[in-house]
């Protein structure tokens, strides 16, 4: 817990503007992933080819969607950043997985490492000055 206090306090005192920008346009990227996933649920299906004889297939399939939809939304507004983010981790490795797996997509590839990468960032810079994690820590 303390080096999550540490890690807020090093956050707070070095936020920007752009990393803020920067977090929100990732929540809303995975948000409109969310809803192409949703919408095309064919693609989503057609991705887990190659593993879809392995157990969970279906789950994970079921998992994919919501988690980017409502992960993205919480990651956009700076509300439980690091959760959310904790629970696209394993979507973003799966999605740079199955690009090894099955039939090699540079550009997903790539989206995805990226992605992946911001991620990784935002898990240990956390939501930042400018999100709700602050507003509703400072009505403490």
């Amino acid at each position: 817990m303390g080096t999550i206090k540490s890690l807020n306090k090093w956050a707070n005192a070095h936020t920007y503007y752009p990393l803020d920008l920067l977090r929100v346009a990732l929540g809303v990227f995975l948000f409109i992933k969310g809803i192409h996933f949703m919408a095309n649920s064919q693609i989503l299906i057609d991705l887990f080819s190659p593993i879809q004889n392995m157990a969970g297939g279906m789950i994970t399939i079921h998992y994919v969607a919501p988690a980017h939809f409502i992960g993205g939304i919480l990651i956009a507004f700076g509300l439980l950043t690091r959760w959310a983010i904790v629970a696209q981790l394993p979507i973003l490795i799966g999605a740079i997985i199955i690009n090894f797996a099955g039939e090699m997509d540079v550009a997903s590839l790539i989206m995805a490492s990226l992605t992946f990468l911001v991620c990784l960032f935002f898990l240990f810079y956390g939501s930042g000055k400018h999100s709700c994690d602050y507003y509703f820590k400072m009505q403490q």
